[in-house]
């Protein structure tokens, strides 16, 4: 199992991703957190298959699709995140930390 935490930056709800497979395809997700939009979108996104997720278009992936019907931000990490477990768990990705680094320059 990996842990994923995915902090989100101004909205200040971070979301814990668990995600394990037993059979390096299919992907069981425990998602947790305070935003109600991810709340809601995790109920769909309990148990997902790493190939139809990885190996397709954004925006055919079932992960883009639940997380569209509720998250209201095109640019919440969450939808990377997620994805990312699911790579990660399923064994088609090494287990390496992503960022997104904001700054204003002058």
């Amino acid at each position: 199992m990996y842990k994923i935490t995915i902090d989100p930056g101004i909205c200040s709800f971070p979301i814990i991703v668990k995600a394990e497979s037993d059979d390096m395809q299919h992907v069981k997700l425990h998602i947790s957190t305070g935003c109600s939009s991810i709340q809601q979108a995790a109920k769909e996104l309990e148990e997902v298959d790493a190939y139809k997720e990885i190996f397709v278009k954004p925006d055919q992936s079932t992960t883009y699709q639940v997380l569209s019907k509720y998250v209201p931000h095109p640019s919440c990490p969450v939808y990377t995140g997620i994805l990312k477990a699911v790579e990660v768990a399923a064994g088609l990705a090494l287990p390496k930390d992503a960022t997104i680094k904001v700054e204003k320059m002058d």
